[in-house]
């Protein structure tokens, strides 16, 4: 598997400073163990999680970024062999791959999970945020991120999920608390991603990574793949400064896409193909009708994105309509080949 292989080619440099712990720089109220990556008990150079305290895989293997490294180095920031940047604050963060298509089509992406320094109370609003940072460039011979992607999120858990080699890969389940629907192509920025939800249960852990399939992960290419060489379709983002708290001032507060529609109901992504989100549409009874009135679909939608199987559906245009007390409201949609 090429990132699989990517990963053990890099992994040749290794350097151990006994006992090295950068100070933690958590926010009040933050119930994220480590929110900045600071603490471990070594600077390795190499790629992978290295010593760092709290945070392990849950699926396949994110990249503990270092500043303390030598210029250039493999992990190191700003400059390593997948991009060019500083920490959003202090003197580390993560970076992991956000979309990944094989050459045999199979899906890879990689998450990254911690446990809460206490559970999350059902019924309580929870706050959310983190930084993150579309990368592009690096040091090796040909970059090897060439697409920016979207739907970088935060997914609460009850149990824990810490991935080991040999693992079967997780499914997408195709929901999160968190989730930054925008394609997130600023490479020079650190984009913040947030958004508030009200726990439905006692959750223990939190997972930050994409947690949609590629088929709901939209794509914006760097380059077109005619005109470089090689080509891979791989997305890599850059987390940094990770925040929950049930404080409504404890993290850095952002309108992220459900608040910024307001009530307006949306679908995603359109034109689509194989499937599709509904967004806003919580509560309501909803219905999809083809240009010719024919309901093609009903139900109830369930959370601030629902996801709706479209591949079996024919090509053309459509009409969500979402019926509530207030009124009714619609909206087009196209399904291509």
């Amino acid at each position: 598997m090429f990132l699989n292989g990517v990963r053990f080619l890099r992994q040749a440099v290794f350097i151990a400073l006994t006992g090295w712990v950068c100070p933690s720089l958590a926010l009040g109220q933050n119930l994220v163990p480590n929110p900045g990556f600071e603490e471990a008990d070594s600077c390795w150079q190499i790629l992978g999680l290295g010593e760092i305290h709290d945070w392990y895989s849950a699926y396949l293997t994110p990249d503990y970024l270092l500043s303390c490294l030598p210029y250039g180095s493999v992990n190191g920031l700003p400059l390593n062999i997948l991009t060019f940047q500083y920490p959003y604050e202090g003197e580390a963060c993560i970076g992991l791959c956000t979309y990944v298509r094989t050459g045999d089509g199979e899906e890879q992406r990689e998450w990254i999970m911690a446990p809460l320094t206490e559970p999350l109370v059902p019924g309580q609003t929870y706050y959310c945020s983190f930084r993150a940072n579309a990368a592009f460039g690096g040091n090796d011979q040909y970059p090897l991120v060439w697409l920016a992607s979207s739907n970088v999120g935060m997914l609460f858990t009850t149990y824990d999920r810490h991935w080991y080699w040999n693992d079967p890969y997780p499914v997408a389940p195709n929901v999160a608390q968190v989730d930054y629907g925008e394609v997130l192509t600023d490479t020079m920025n650190w984009t913040l991603v947030g958004g508030s939800f009200v726990a439905d249960s006692a959750y223990s852990y939190v997972m930050v990574g994409n947690f949609f399939s590629n088929e709901l992960t939209d794509t914006v290419r760097f380059a077109d793949p005619a005109n470089v060489f090689p080509w891979y379709d791989i997305s890599y983002t850059l987390i940094d400064a990770v925040c929950v708290s049930p404080d409504p001032n404890g993290c850095e507060r952002v309108q992220w896409i459900g608040e910024a529609e307001g009530s307006k109901p949306y679908v995603y992504p359109n034109p689509a193909i194989d499937a599709i989100l509904i967004g806003n549409a919580s509560g309501g009874k909803t219905e999809v009708l083809d240009m010719l009135g024919r309901r093609v679909w009903s139900g109830m939608v369930v959370g601030k994105r629902f996801s709706l199987d479209v591949a079996a559906w024919s090509r053309g245009a459509y009409v969500l309509r979402i019926r509530r007390e207030s009124g009714i409201q619609t909206v087009k949609f196209v399904l291509t080949e």
